[in-house]
């Protein structure tokens, strides 16, 4: 009878053990991608994070090469595979109860990350974790704290879930757990899944900061924000109704606070619009975060009073859109505050304008200020340089109108 493993059999799995090895040895390049950036920046601004994604997206692979490229030791827990206590700390009784009460133990893992001062801490299939176990993780993500112990600085959440339709027995996000994270939907990426099996994937690093930047940064995302919802304050907290909803991302103070930070750090680091809108409907959901992005452009306009006061040497901006809002907050300017002068200088700026950009950007404008013209107010010679522009564009309208009238009584005759 033979014991034991034959020599060739040891050889075979030495051999094995080579090509897997071989198969494990992948590199990393710099390579834009919306998401692992998007991942990076908030990371960096110490939010926790929750990956949505379908089975098998490659979500825990991608945390893996984040915690590598970040240095941070890795720490995966298994949300739905722990009890309640695990999270809040098990109670242990010392020499005198009555003294000294019953402190809550920590798990080893947390202890762990303690003494290694950072740390990735990964929160897998957070979608299977029961009721108990997600209020249990509240205290965690907010404050992290697990029982009497302190996370340090160091260390980072970041979650993964699957949606309720394709988790193994899943639940809906609670809504206090789902509100302290940022909600970012993870896809696979054809070309970068094609390189990565080739041996290369995308480099996570963290966002370069710019140090000249940062006081801007904080005041552009404070009036980002501020200025959203003093005019529409009803967006300030919006609880979801639907229970699905519920569980992602919705407006609240805390939301809101959150969105405020990934502003700025995107804002500090140049980040592109994409990233940020994916950051900031994570946060807040797709329509205030949507809206918010919007208003983002608009930040940029020159101030109304400052175009007022030099209308020959003003600088519109090139963007169509962006310039008819300026001379539309022009002419609302003058309306809140009229007077000849302002009247006046509202027209030397519309003729600026249509010497400098698209003619049809200005017809809305200027009918609007003739509009505010008093009895008492002489019709400017500027007006002349652009009656050309508004007539051409009333009789281009009123074309257009009948061009849509002949088709809609040929369309109502057949």
């Amino acid at each position: 009878m033979l014991t034991g493993t034959s020599p060739s059999a040891d050889s075979q799995l030495a051999v094995a053990e080579a090509l897997m090895a071989l198969l494990r040895d992948t590199t990393t390049e710099p390579r834009p991608d919306t998401q692992l950036e998007a991942l990076t920046l908030a990371v960096a601004a110490d939010l926790p994070v929750l990956l949505w994604g379908e089975p098998g997206i490659g979500k825990t692979a991608a945390l893996t090469q984040l915690a590598a490229s970040l240095d941070l030791p890795l720490t995966t827990v298994i949300a739905s595979v722990h009890e309640p206590s695990d999270f809040s700390g098990l109670p242990i009784v010392g020499d005198d109860p009555a003294e000294q009460g019953v402190p809550m133990a920590p798990p080893d893992w947390a202890v762990r990350l303690v003494r290694a001062g950072k740390g990735l801490l990964f929160l897998d299939e957070l979608s299977t974790a029961p009721p108990a176990v997600q209020a249990a993780l509240l205290r965690l993500v907010l404050e992290r704290r697990i029982g009497a112990l302190q996370l340090p600085p160091g260390v980072r959440i970041v979650a993964a879930a699957n949606p309720r339709s394709s988790a193994a027995d899943g639940w809906e996000l609670s809504p206090p757990l789902a509100n302290r994270f940022v909600h970012l939907k993870w896809a696979h990426d054809h070309e970068v899944v094609v390189r990565g099996l080739a041996g290369t994937w995308p480099r996570a690093t963290l966002p370069r900061l710019d140090p000249e930047k940062l006081a801007e940064a904080v005041d552009f995302a404070r009036r980002a924000v501020c200025g959203l919802l003093s005019a529409r304050p009803t967006l300030v907290h919006r609880l979801p109704t639907t229970e699905t909803r519920r569980g992602g991302p919705w407006p609240s103070p805390r939301s809101w606070d959150m969105t405020l930070n990934l502003i700025a750090f995107a804002t500090a680091a140049g980040s592109s619009r994409e990233v940020l809108s994916m950051l900031v409907r994570g946060t807040v959901g797709d329509g205030p975060g949507l809206e918010l992005v919007a208003s983002l452009d608009r930040m940029d306009l020159p101030d109304p009073e400052t175009l007022l006061a030099d209308p020959a040497g003003a600088v519109l901006p090139e963007r169509g859109d962006l310039r008819q809002a300026a001379l539309e907050g022009v002419v609302a300017a003058i309306r809140a505050r009229p007077d000849k002068a302002r009247w006046d200088a509202g027209w030397a700026l519309l003729v600026r304008a249509l010497e400098t950009g698209a003619p049809d950007l200005v017809v809305v404008p200027a009918t609007t200020l003739a509009a505010l013209r008093q009895e008492d107010w002489d019709v400017p010679a500027a007006i002349e340089d652009l009656a050309g522009v508004v007539s051409l564009s009333r009789r281009a309208d009123r074309a257009a109108d009948r061009v849509a009238g002949v088709r809609a009584k040929a369309k109502a005759g057949r």
